[in-house]
């Protein structure tokens, strides 16, 4: 069973950075595409960026494309996800996940472990 937990969520300024950070325990993680969501108060929850975990492969949503940048070490076994130019449409609850699959997935529904969640807010 794999264990998700993220950690870096706080409340910073438009035009700020964070650094979400994703910890898993149990299963082999060099063998898990990891994903970033999110979910805004009232909206479904939507996705943010992916790697995958042949080949390292990275897509981004188009809203965060070339603000928010997902990595991983596999000797930590943590995923991160950098987001810098942080917008007030950024605020949201960011879940990170697992997916068993090579390729990875831009779909929720795809992945088969979660994070409980850690909240990131932006102010204007």
């Amino acid at each position: 069973q794999v264990q998700l937990v993220e950690s870096g969520g706080g409340l910073v300024q438009t035009g700020g950075s964070l650094r979400l950070s994703c910890a898993a325990s149990g299963g082999t993680f060099s063998r898990k595409s990891m994903g970033w969501f999110r979910q805004a108060p009232g909206k479904e929850r939507a996705f943010v960026a992916m790697i995958a975990w042949s080949g390292g492969t990275t897509t981004y949503a188009d809203s965060v494309k070339g603000r928010f940048t997902i990595s991983r070490d596999i000797a930590k076994s943590t995923a991160y996800l950098q987001m810098d130019n942080l917008k007030p449409d950024d605020t949201a609850l960011y879940f990170c996940a697992a997916d068993r699959a090579p390729r990875g997935s831009l779909y929720a529904s795809e992945y088969d472990y979660w994070g409980q969640g850690t909240q990131v807010t932006v102010s204007s």
